[in-house]
């Protein structure tokens, strides 16, 4: 967020395509749901930071704005400067996340737009030392996908752990300030938040007033944190009522009232008519009375300090600080023991559930071939791979038969996969890079019906995802994606003789989350993400050795799929920056251009299509609400789009489909 630059978070940064859900945008994302997201986390840099509190204004690039609508106000805020990688806090949202609240904000004199339009409006709840990487990286472990880069969602435990963290560090609110009439003057002249609105209603653009933007008058204690909480947030209710947030409570209460001391010592002997305000008029005949009133505030004073056992207190808070530094360590140590074990926890599960799958398909009164396997042929099954059922990322592989709204699970692929391609060659179809759930795959397999048999081929050039893959002239084509850093124009096409990936001409534009087709010996590649959503469609023919752009869509889309019916390619759904769409666009070699179709029934990214019996059928994916879809939808020229009561398939997303 206004870094005058794009940073290494935004995504297609590194979950797997650019939209809002869990992993799922073209920013790194974790896509939680908005009962599970306890906090967020947004950039800045040593350029950008004043700019960040002047405004109290917050932002993201508009990839972020999924997750970023989902803040409510009162929502704890984190801030990371990228330049010295600290964390700065603790911030609450003070109006719910939105598009726009500073069209300007970053930008020089405001010439441009923003390029971090994500944004939220923040106050300041208390103001603690920043934390380094070093310190805040444990609490967050889960959200990096790499040594340096991190996913800017936080769930309840590690808001809550930021928030422990940053509160055990607390700022005085007289290190702001100068010892001296200043600081009265700064605190007395501080104006209201609606004051200052009138303020800068009354001065012209180019007058530019900038005033202190921080609670000098924040409370210390877990129980100020605690008021700008949502009420019905549970975790950070007990979290606040932990023993240990008691006892750093107790804590940070007496450094409270020991800077308060300090503060009242040091103030205290200094104070004097130069301290008060000047006043005109005063008549001499008082100067007396004044300079005897002074001197007895001034012994009173010094009575006071005195009657302070000034070295008791130092060491009573030291006591208190080891005692709570070693029950601090006790229960950090805990904590550590705690997530190793839920971690192993988790991994023998995913163990377990593929042991499952594998035993089911092989109880199943299935033999060895597809035929025996179901009553229907190969060609009355659609066959889906992979993806994501809310709960864990698959590496299942399932025959569906549409015509009986049944799905039977086959041999499970060698590997977790999501957001990947498959193509078919020669009776078998390969599968080709993807993601597992938190890492990128160069991978690739191959599954043959006749024998329900996955082959390990040679790997992918690069490791990438939300590719597209299709089959030209008996040979399979990997084209575009991401590997969470770079998005890529690269094809690669692989080669029988020589049993590897070759690279080919490269795109006219680099595209992630693009769909692709084959139509009459020429590869389509549409749509996608190349740090901005894309109309454009471009074609590569053989027998020109290169791609050539052709006629754009009427509408920008990413995380969508194009089908082939009636020689007419038809993109469908999708996401086009802003929300997930049901549109639906054809496009005819004949014509070169692309007509508008009537929208399916829901919208919808990241879902899968497949052409089986001279219709096209919509599986899963998500919809606006970032919620899984179990729905299927068919479509039939002449007849549109169709909802079907076709439930066999479950809620699934991410996940790749063709028919033999």
């Amino acid at each position: 967020m206004g870094k005058g630059r794009r940073t290494n978070n935004f995504r297609p940064s590194g979950s797997a395509a650019p939209a809002p859900t869990q992993a799922t945008s073209h920013v790194k994302q974790r896509g939680l749901a908005k009962s599970h997201l306890g906090g967020v986390i947004f950039g800045c840099t040593n350029s950008t930071i004043k700019e960040c509190f002047s405004k109290q204004l917050f932002g993201l690039p508009a990839g972020h704005h999924s997750y970023i609508k989902n803040i409510h106000a009162g929502q704890p805020l984190f801030l990371f400067n990228y330049s010295d990688r600290q964390l700065h806090g603790i911030f609450v949202a003070a109006s719910p996340g939105q598009m726009n609240i500073n069209p300007y904000a970053w930008t020089i004199d405001g010439e441009e737009r923003t390029q971090y339009p994500a944004q939220v409006q923040i106050h300041v709840r208390l103001l603690c030392h920043p934390l380094s990487e070093e310190q805040f990286k444990p609490a967050i472990s889960q959200n990096y996908y790499n040594q340096r880069h991190f996913l800017f969602e936080l769930d309840h435990a590690q808001t809550s752990k930021l928030i422990s963290l940053l509160s055990s560090q607390p700022i005085a609110p007289s290190t702001f300030f100068p010892e001296d009439s200043t600081r009265r003057a700064l605190l007395q002249t501080v104006p209201s938040n609606d004051r200052r609105k009138e303020i800068e209603a009354l001065n012209p653009p180019d007058l530019k007033i900038d005033f202190p933007e921080l609670d000098y008058s924040i409370g210390l204690g877990s129980s100020d944190i605690a008021t700008c909480l949502d009420p019905d947030d549970k975790h950070l209710k007990n979290f606040l009522d932990d023993p240990v947030m008691k006892k750093e409570e107790t804590l940070i209460d007496v450094r409270r009232k020991e800077s308060t001391l300090n503060q009242e010592c040091l103030d205290l002997p200094s104070t004097s008519v130069e301290d008060a305000p000047l006043v005109s008029n005063v008549d001499p005949r008082h100067n007396d009375t004044m300079e005897a009133q002074i001197n007895s505030e001034k012994r009173n004073e010094e009575s006071i300090v005195d009657s302070f056992d000034y070295p008791s207190v130092i060491t009573q808070l030291i006591q208190g600080v080891e005692a709570l530094n070693g029950f601090n360590k006790e229960k950090n140590d805990k904590l550590s023991c705690l997530e190793h074990k839920l971690v192993k926890a988790k991994k023998e599960i995913e163990s377990l559930k593929i042991k499952c799958v594998i035993l089911e398909s092989k109880s199943l009164p299935f033999t060895t071939k597809i035929d025996e396997m179901n009553t229907e042929s190969i060609d009355d099954l659609i066959f889906l791979m992979g993806g994501y059922d809310g709960v864990t990322w698959l590496s299942t592989l399932d025959s569906y038969s549409p015509m009986h709204d049944v799905i039977k699970p086959l041999k499970p692929m060698n590997f977790v996969r999501s957001y990947a391609a498959v193509a078919i060659l020669k009776d078998e179809f390969w599968i080709f890079g993807g993601r597992d759930g938190s890492s990128w795959h160069d991978t690739v397999e191959s599954y043959d019906p006749a024998n329900n048999q996955w082959t390990v081929r040679p790997s992918l050039k690069v490791k990438k995802g939300s590719l597209a893959g299709a089959t030209l002239n008996n040979q399979i084509f990997a084209i575009g994606g991401r590997d969470g850093v770079e998005s890529f124009a690269d094809v690669e096409m692989f080669d029988i003789d020589g049993g590897h990936w070759i690279s080919k001409p490269s795109m006219v534009q680099k595209r992630f989350a693009l769909a692709a087709a084959e139509l009459n010996g020429a590869l389509y590649a549409v749509g996608g993400f190349d740090g901005m959503y894309l109309k454009s469609a471009e074609r590569f023919d053989p027998r020109e050795h290169s791609w050539i752009r052709i006629g754009s869509m009427n509408i920008q889309r990413a995380c969508h799929s194009l089908a082939v019916l009636n020689e007419k390619i038809y993109a469908i759904g999708g996401y086009d920056g802003a929300a997930m769409v049901p549109n639906v666009e054809i496009f005819d070699p004949r014509l070169g251009s692309w007509i508008t179709e009537e929208p399916m029934n829901q919208a919808r990214g990241y879902f899968a299509t497949a052409v089986f019996r001279g219709s096209i059928y919509a599986i899963g994916g998500v919809d606006n609400g970032e919620s899984i879809l179990e729905t299927v939808e068919r479509y039939k020229e002449g007849r549109g789009w169709q909802a079907t009561n076709l439930g066999a398939i479950g809620k699934r997303c991410f996940l790749s489909a063709i028919v033999m």
